[in-house]
């Protein structure tokens, strides 16, 4: 298996998140428990799960303000937004908000098809 494929397939599959105990959150300088690893083969493999998670989450959690924004501005709405107002709730520019109101319309269509 090439290193492409290797990549392609643990960002199919990232690392679940886990959240960390609200003691650990507490202390700044822990960090999903990378900081007590001495290893660093183990630390650069770890460090590198996390950092695919939290792009998967981040990908993922885009799709899913692009949705609710296309939802929001919805002209089929009563309480439809105008991209101004989805652009403050979400505190991003009225013209990213525009963007994203368009990539979540085309990914509502591609769900309903």
């Amino acid at each position: 298996m090439t290193q492409s494929e290797r990549n392609e397939r643990q960002r199919l599959r990232p690392l679940p998140l886990l959240f960390e105990p609200s003691e650990a959150g507490a202390d700044p300088e822990h960090f999903f428990d990378l900081e007590s690893m001495d290893d660093p083969r183990e630390l650069l493999a770890r460090a590198t799960e996390l950092t695919q998670a939290f792009r998967a989450a981040t990908d993922r959690s885009v799709e899913f303000q692009a949705m609710a924004a296309a939802q929001l501005a919805d002209p089929r709405r009563f309480d439809r937004l105008t991209a101004a107002d989805v652009a403050e709730r979400a505190e991003w520019t009225e013209d990213y908000a525009k963007k994203m109101i368009e990539f979540g319309r085309s990914l509502l269509d591609a769900s309903s098809t």
